[in-house]
């Protein structure tokens, strides 16, 4: 079963343009043993949600009535966090994040979470939800600590050039489609947006191939309104050095991404 929460503090978007990205509660918050506090400490997702609020306030800068924004929503598996739903929609009021609903369920249910808010980017810090979530079509992406560290006035989203330029070989799986339709409406976002000093950066890597691998999957993102801001060619090279170096918040790419994979 499925329990829904609207936050009436906050100005619910357009259903009809808006991004829904949902974040479970174990990333944005830390549950561990109850302190008596009242509210959560922060988690590994903290920085991550409040660059998406700046892109949305940047955006209303530039134009009050655009409704092409992220929609956040918080899905709440873990049974102790539940049992405090209070806690949850207090500790998300005390940081002043734009949340806009709040979504309790079983772990057997949280994807229909997903489906019924036509989420388009899944957040979590369990493998096997990321997983349930990838297998239904939802881009699903897996958070570590390293977004503990990465910056809350800019998001940072890389794109794996390997992924972009794959050949079709057959029917496009749902994940595909899904990663392409969402790469799309990251892009229109961005273009409403300088060239300097925008609150939405895009990272292109390609791990494999040379200099015309690079090329490829550029010329691909931006067959799909994807303009890059800073693009690796690592040709085989580690990741991890030039990863710590840029601090994506997270990898866009087909299934379901991790930075360390």
């Amino acid at each position: 079963m499925v329990s829904t929460i609207q936050n009436t503090d906050v100005k619910q978007k357009d259903a009809d343009h808006a991004v829904v990205v949902a974040i479970t509660s174990h990333a944005a918050f830390e549950s561990g043993a109850d302190d008596g506090d009242a509210v959560y400490r922060e988690g590994v997702a903290f920085p991550l949600l409040q660059a998406l609020q700046k892109v949305n306030e940047r955006l209303l800068e530039e134009n009050p009535a655009e409704s092409l924004l992220f929609d956040v929503i918080l899905i709440t598996t873990d049974s102790q966090q539940q049992q405090q739903s209070s806690r949850v929609i207090s500790s998300t009021r005390h940081y002043g994040l734009e949340v806009s609903r709040f979504c309790f369920s079983s772990e057997e249910d949280f994807i229909e979470s997903l489906q019924k808010n036509n989420v388009k980017l899944f957040l979590t810090t369990d493998t096997n939800e990321v997983t349930q979530a990838s297998q239904t079509g939802v881009v699903s992406v897996l958070l570590d600590q390293q977004t503990a560290v990465c910056s809350s006035e800019q998001l940072r989203v890389m794109f794996c050039g390997d992924a972009v330029i794959r050949p079709d070989t057959g029917p496009m799986p749902l994940t595909r489609q899904a990663a392409q339709s969402f790469s799309t409406q990251l892009g229109e976002m961005r273009q409403k947006f300088g060239m300097f000093d925008s609150p939405l950066s895009f990272i292109l890597v390609t791990s494999h191939g040379g200099r015309e691998s690079c090329r490829g999957a550029l010329q691909m993102l931006r067959s799909r309104g994807v303009s890059v801001d800073e693009a690796y060619c690592l040709a085989g090279a580690p990741r991890g050095p030039m990863l710590s170096l840029v601090q994506p918040h997270f990898l866009l790419r087909d299934g379901y991404s991790s930075l360390e994979e």
